[in-house]
This record gives structure tokens, sequence and C-alpha cells, in this order.
């Protein structure tokens, strides 16, 4: 009877020691999963949608009002080890948002977009005072980045002049293509560039490659360098590798071409009904030329393309992310801001990231940061539910990574292609 005792005795304290056991994978595994890993909820409330006026989709709007649970959070590896970052770090790496009237790094929400992780910052008119304030307040954020910021802003000279109060006032691509060379373009735009990467900023959202001829004050007016096809070519590859010459990464824009649309995107819908066919010869031309020179981002406009089946805008599309890597694309797909009112009448931004991102975006814009929780969280949502597949938020991760010249490794397991960078000629 004692001998049995004994045993039993043995075999109880030999179950406690092994079940205190965790092998060294399990505690990666839990560390990932940890709270530690969650979203802190924002300084303040965000502001909601305004009602929505525009047509409907197939798609409902959806608000994600809450944190999903922190524990638990799904992790990519592949059989070599790799083990990803936590879904909400990986998600708020594709958001390059705006930080509106914010002008010091010390601001709450300045602090709040940089201690979410996203990948890139926004500078609009409103965040500008001076040059000696700009640098300080770009240094500062990229200070308080775990990870290289891409700190972006729209100048693409003319009437959309961003800093215009430190660079000046300069004359619009139109009238670029009236009164100097490419060549001499370029030299402008590289000078730009110069004066951009001396505040710090080292993304520029143009050039603008749509086709327009029509009214200077329209849509895209006097933003486009031309309404044919090859001139227009010219002129927005000089520009860019203008740009490109300073060290500042261009954004090509508003990919399939704006040019033609029928509305205003800012305010509603608007939509380009001509074939496929006849947008190769014409609207998709300079994108290609550019794709082939090289170009690193581009820019997906919020126009409705009917030769690209379904109803949803470019930025929204599978249809218009395929065409755009059927170019032979392989950098960064930069959707235009989810706050205009093509996108936001139809989805409030937490949704519109997810259907961005499912479609084929790897960097979704929106000026307004303070719906970056918002958006992170429906993103890691759609991830769990099965509805964005992990892969294709890694691709998305990776891309802006590399772009930024950090191992995608840091984040994902994601094996991307190198970034594409402009050709000297």
């Amino acid at each position: 009877m004692r001998a049995r005792l004994l045993l039993f005795v043995a075999g109880v304290l030999a179950g406690i020691v092994t079940s205190a056991i965790v092998p060294a994978a399990g505690i990666a595994t839990l560390a990932a999963a940890a709270p530690a890993a969650a979203l802190p909820a924002p300084a303040a409330p965000a502001a909601g949608p305004p009602p929505s006026t525009g047509p409907t989709d197939a798609v409902a709007v959806t608000t994600v009002a809450a944190d999903p649970p922190a524990v638990r959070l799904p992790v990519a590896s592949r059989d070599d080890g790799c083990v990803a970052a936590p879904l909400a770090r990986r998600a708020s790496q594709v958001l390059v948002v705006g930080l509106p009237e914010t002008t010091s790094a010390d601001e709450p929400l300045a602090r709040d977009v940089v201690e979410l992780g996203v990948g890139g910052i926004f500078l609009a008119d409103g965040n500008v005072v001076d040059a000696a304030q700009l640098r300080a307040f770009v240094a500062a954020l990229r200070d308080a980045a775990r990870l290289p910021l891409l700190v972006a802003t729209d100048e693409e000279t003319g009437r959309v002049s961003s800093v215009r109060e430190i660079v000046g006032a300069t004359s619009s691509p139109r009238t670029l293509t009236a009164t100097r060379s490419p060549d001499e373009v370029r030299r402008f735009a590289a000078q730009l560039g110069r004066d951009l990467l001396a505040l710090g900023i080292d993304v520029d959202l143009a050039p603008v490659a749509d086709l327009d001829a029509g009214p200077s004050d329209g849509v895209i007016g006097d933003r486009s360098f031309s309404a044919d096809p090859a001139t227009a070519t010219r002129y927005a590859r000089a520009f860019a590798r203008g740009l490109a010459d300073a060290g500042v990464t261009p954004v090509v824009k508003h990919f399939p071409g704006h040019g033609r649309a029928v509305g205003d995107v800012h305010k509603g819908t608007a939509s380009v009904t001509a074939p496929l066919s006849t947008l190769r010869h014409s609207d998709l031309v300079p994108f290609r030329a550019l794709v082939d020179a090289g170009a690193p981002v581009v820019m997906l406009g919020h126009v409705t393309y009917g030769a690209l089946a379904g109803n949803r805008p470019a930025s929204v599309s599978p249809g218009a992310y395929r065409l755009l890597r059927d170019l032979g694309f392989t950098g960064v797909a930069m959707t235009d801001s989810l706050g205009m009112g093509a996108i936001h009448r139809r989805w409030d931004f937490p949704r519109a990231a997810v259907l961005a991102v499912g479609a084929g975006a790897d960097a979704v814009l929106a000026t307004d940061g303070r719906q970056a929780r918002r958006m992170v969280r429906a993103i890691v949502t759609a991830v769990r539910s099965g509805e964005l597949s992990e892969e294709r938020l890694d691709e998305a991760a990776a891309r802006m990574l590399q772009l930024k010249g950090v191992d995608p490794a840091t984040l994902t397991c994601a094996t991307v292609a190198a970034s594409p960078t402009l050709a000297a000629r």
C-alpha cells in the first residue's frame, strides 16, 4: 500500500513539472499574441463619416466600434522559421495618414499615429508654419517612429501645392509644357525635390499623368501636362526623373487615367465609359511608359471605369489593380485619399481600407489620421474573419517596407520584388 502511494505522488509531481515546461516556440507564439500587441484606445473619439448620398455597392457600410480581442493574434510563419509581427503592426504599415491642423510632433494626434506604427505621414498646408517648424516637425516624427516613415506631400506645382509658403509659387504642369523643354522640366523638378528633401519630405504625390485639354480649373485641367499621350509621357517622365534625381520618390497618378472622367471624385461619383481598347491607346500610354521607366509608386484614382467591370472606383477595384500589374508594375500601388466623396459617400474609412487592400492596394492614403485606428482594427478583423487574406496584407506591408529600404522580414514573411527605380534615361 505504501509503495502504491509513493508511486502515485511521484506521478503527480512529474505531471506538474512537465506542465511547467513551455517549449521555446510556444514562448515566441505567446509573446506575439500578448496583450501588448493590442491597439490602445485612441486619445479622442474619431469623427464619423457624413451620411451617404451616393450610390450603394453590394457591400454594406460597416463601422468597427471596438477593438477586437487582443489575444491570439494570427501569426504567419514559414517552414524556415519566420514568424511575422502581430497583425495590427502589419496593418498599420500599409497606412499613409494626414495630421489635420497639426504642427508639432508633441500634439496628441501626431503621437497617436506614430505609436500606432503607420507606414507614412501625409503633410498638407495646414501642417506648415515655416521651414524651420516643418523641418523640426518631420525630424521629431521620424525620431519617435519605430520604423522609417515615408513623409509625403502634394506638390504637383501650380494650384496643387501643399508647401507653397516655403517653396514659392510655381507654374502649372500645363504651363511648364508650354514654356519649357522636358530637360528643363527635369531640372526644375530636381530643384523642387531638393527643396522638399531639405524639409524632410521624401515622397511627392506627383506627377499627374492624366490626359486633359479642358478648362484650366477643371478637376484635372492644368494639372495635366497635355492631352496628347506622347507629350504627357515625355513631361510626366521628366518630372518624375527630376524628383528621383533629388532623392524624392515620385508618385504617378491617377491610374488608369482621370482626364476623360465625367464628374468630380472630390464630391461624389465620377465615371469613364470608354472601352479598354480606347484607354490602351490613350489614357494608359503615359502610365505604361512610366512603369517601363521604373516608377516606384502609382496612385489609383477614384474614378469608376465601365471597362473594368463592377461599379467600384478604381482604388477599390480588383480589376484596376490587375490592369496595373499586367503592365509589369512591381512597386507600391497607392490609393488616392479615402476621404474624397467618391469613396466616403459610399463607405466609411474602415470599410474602404479593407476593400482597398483586398483589391490590391499596398498603401492606403487617408488625409485624416484620426481614422487610423479604426482602419487598422477593420483590417485586422477582416483577416481574422477570412474576408481579407493574410497573404495579401503581408504582400502590401512587404512592399511598403521594401520601398523604405527596410527588410520585409522585419514584420512579414512575404517575399516581394525589389522596388523599381527610375532609369536615368
